[in-house]
């Protein structure tokens, strides 16, 4: 391993044993230590790292493994570290055309493998980390963010392979039709937070599947999210089993394999013997985009803090798009807000892969959904950018309820008729004419998150640059006055004298 790791700045490593520092340059850390990597060291076998408590230093490389994509481990076709000749021997002992599995690649440590069956025989295809270009490949030439996307994306097309991937052979022992939530596989990947090293201070909501708490953890706040239901729990207990599709496990999957200054960060999860389930997420102290919104309104939200919110949510599904990741929830209840004003986008729990398959369709909210994914139950990137839109409108709104006139039951049909909200008093017309757009009859003339992130980052240039020529104007005009008010003392004391 010596010499041939290259992490970059941001990535996140799992320290694998205790180390104490030599000197006073080195960071003393405990096993299962999460570190964020700073810069690399002219010696290859060195880096300098942040600890999560803030202290840092260097650190040997070889304490230490990359925070692995916790979906990796969780998904019934990931082997894990198999041989060549033992992947073979899985595949051909029923050879099907199409079956296939992911295993760690043992030439080239840090990559992958995907070995498919086809014609009695089993291909074997490297799949290449480049986290400088931005995630995994095959063929350098489509990239993808987790290995869950690109197993995805040659279900849908061979593109290149052999065939066309169909079914996938299981490790032994994960028996979920959509993959299991193997406690080991989170402790491997460094996901896995111990109960007791969380202290609940006080409950501070309720998610989509149970309570939010506020905790502390490593000296600093989190939010915890806890299943509410015991049926909802882990099948067969959270010992190192399957916990089938618990919802908040599922949730937690999707988000290991995501990160984005306007997402909200996944920190751990807490998975205890008798079933409970727990994520511990970055702690957004100022609530909610739509409380937020209502709570202070008018009088204390700015046009800037408009601009600024909808420029950072989009950032984060931009970031989303890029990944092929579908929100499938987007709102501004499902947007919070950090103690220094960032907006993050969160609840994933109905987040998917695109193209994966979708829940029931009443689970979704009418008012924010597209008509098209009410009636086919299919969402993509065009789907939540309609949410999007929607989004904006209650943002400008100050956080009012879509469609205000119209009944829930009516919503759907007006919609269907071409009826579109009409402009938030007082909202910028470029802003409505993004809305506009987001409203698209036809998702394809719908814009992607890219184009719509630079739209809203143009306006929000023009309006921070109109706010300070406000500003410059107001204090030029009272200095004139001051000027004014002095000039004319002076002169009636001159007349005095």
């Amino acid at each position: 391993m010596e010499g041939n790791v290259k992490w970059g700045p941001g990535t996140e490593v799992i320290a694998r044993y205790n180390f104490k520092a030599n000197s006073e340059e080195d960071l003393t850390f405990s096993k299962g230590d999460v570190l964020t990597i700073m810069a690399a060291t002219p010696d290859p076998n060195w880096f300098k790292a942040k600890h999560a408590d803030g202290r840092e230093g260097l650190v040997p490389l070889n304490y230490l493994m990359k925070r692995g994509d916790g979906r990796a481990g969780l998904m019934l076709w990931f082997h894990g570290k198999i041989c060549r000749e033992e992947a073979e021997r899985l595949l051909l002992q029923n050879p099907s055309d199409g079956a296939f599995l992911v295993r760690e690649s043992t030439n080239y440590p840090g990559d992958y493998t995907l070995c498919v069956c086809f014609n009695n025989k089993v291909e074997h295809y490297r799949i290449i980390t480049q986290d400088d270009l931005g995630g995994l490949t095959i063929d350098e030439e489509e990239y993808f963010g987790t290995l869950s996307q690109l197993v995805e994306h040659y279900e849908m097309d061979a593109d290149g392979l052999c065939t066309r991937l169909t079914h996938a052979l299981p490790k032994k022992g994960v028996s979920c039709s959509n993959g299991t939530a193997d406690k080991r596989a989170f402790e491997m990947t460094g996901w896995l937070i111990k109960s007791q090293d969380i202290c609940i201070i006080e409950s501070i909501g309720k998610g989509e599947f149970g309570d939010v708490q506020l905790g502390m953890y490593k000296g600093n706040k989190v939010a915890v999210k806890t299943v509410e239901s015991p049926e909802s729990r882990l099948a067969g207990g959270g010992g190192g089993g399957g916990a089938g599709s618990n919802p908040l496990v599922l949730e937690a999957q999707m988000m290991t394999s995501l990160r984005h200054r306007n997402l909200v960060q996944l920190l751990g999860l807490v998975m205890e013997a008798d079933g409970l389930v727990q994520i511990v997420t970055e702690y957004m102290a100022k609530g909610s985009l739509v409380d937020y919104l209502r709570s202070r309104g008018r009088l204390h939200v700015t046009r800037r803090d408009q601009i600024h919110f909808a420029r950072d949510t989009c950032a984060g599904m931009a970031y989303l798009e890029s990944r092929h990741v579908v929100h499938r929830d987007l709102a501004a209840r499902n947007v919070l807000i950090s103690d220094d004003g960032v907006a993050k986008v969160s609840d994933f729990g109905l987040a998917k892969s695109q193209d994966a398959d979708n829940p029931d369709v009443g689970k979704f909210p009418i008012k924010w959904t597209a008509p098209e994914a009410l009636k086919t139950n299919l969402f993509s990137n065009k789907t939540d950018m309609w949410s999007f839109g929607i989004l904006l409108w209650e943002i400008y709104s100050f956080g009012r309820v879509p469609y205000p006139r119209i009944p829930l039951a009516e919503v759907v049909r007006h919609v269907d008729k071409g009826y579109r909200m009409e402009a938030p008093e007082g909202c910028p017309s470029e802003i409505y004419n993004l809305m506009q757009r987001a409203w698209h009859r036809e998702p394809e003339e719908r814009p992607t998150f890219t184009w719509m992130l630079g739209k809203l980052e143009q306006l929000q240039r023009e309006t921070t640059s109109n706010a300070n020529s406000t500003t410059s104007s107001g204090t030029a005009a009272n200095n004139n006055c001051n000027n004014s008010t002095a000039v004319t003392a002076a002169g009636a004391g001159g007349g005095s004298s």
